[in-house]
């Protein structure tokens, strides 16, 4: 039975304290500890510790070091509680600390998965551009359970996906006034795909969207395409010349009776 001798206050962190025993060996630094489990095990000089109860004074000290790391990692933003789960790990805590600190995070609705879901989509919805099928993804990732994942995307209806899509979608062939239409629509549903929106969204987001170029900006974007090809194959000559312009063009995305247009123009020119 070893006698508690001295408590002293550590000098970086006023909330800790070093905890001094004698078991009949002289006075040595024994364990420290928090000012909560300071108080709540009474600890006092001159009293007797055996060695269970500097057991599970150690381990309730661990489990509020664990805690207060769990606190400052939640006071950046929401986590869902495998996200904190994973982080205590990584700081090497003990798998029956984690279990224990989660526990109490719950008991204080520090975390709940549902609100935290329900939060994400609000967020991911209205800050960025990703589709339902990205954030059901990341909240899978998050350890968040399909029942939920499913209740918190009600947040982002169909109405919505399709309106962003659209805007996406726009915006896209703003940027891309020198492809041609067919292109144009190929890529946005490439991009759509990417951005996780499902194809039946895509495909009505596609007929919503104002893709459809004029005329003569369809003859614009060919004539660019065409100046590229040209430089590329102006060594050939004839229906071989030709034909490898058709080519090109063709792959990107002009109709026969459009390039032939062209070609007829470049003919005369």
């Amino acid at each position: 039975m070893a006698v508690i001798t001295k408590i002293t206050t550590q000098q970086k962190n006023k909330d800790r304290f070093n905890i001094f025993t004698d078991d009949g060996k002289g006075e040595e630094y024994a364990f420290s500890v928090d000012s909560d489990v300071l108080i709540r095990f009474q600890l006092r000089k001159g009293m007797e510790v055996d060695e269970f109860s500097i057991v599970e004074i150690q381990y309730q000290d661990d489990i509020r070091k664990a805690y207060h790391l769990a606190v400052n990692y939640l006071a950046i933003r929401m986590r869902a509680e495998k996200e904190i789960k994973d982080y205590l790990v990584k700081k090497e805590v003990d798998e029956p600390v984690v279990n224990e600190v989660l526990h109490k995070l719950a008991s204080q609705k520090y975390i709940n998965d549902e609100e935290f879901a329900l939060s994400y989509v609000r967020t991911q919805k209205n800050t960025t551009d990703k589709g339902p099928d990205v954030i059901r993804m990341e909240l899978k990732e998050k350890g968040i359970n399909e029942s939920t994942i499913k209740l918190a995307l009600a947040e982002y209806p169909i109405e919505e996906q399709v309106e962003k899509a659209i805007k996406l979608s726009e915006k896209l062939l703003k940027k891309s006034t020198k492809e041609s239409q067919r292109l144009v629509k190929e890529k946005a549903e490439q991009m759509l795909v990417r951005k996780g929106y499902p194809f039946d969204i895509i495909h009505s987001a596609l007929n919503e969207a104002d893709l459809d170029k004029e005329e003569d900006e369809e003859l614009e974007a060919i004539r660019f395409q065409g100046e590229k090809a040209h430089r590329k194959y102006s060594k050939y000559t004839g229906f071989e010349y030709s034909q490898k312009m058709k080519q090109a063009l063709y792959r990107k995305g002009f109709s026969i009776e459009l390039i032939d247009k062209y070609l007829e123009e470049i003919e005369k020119s």
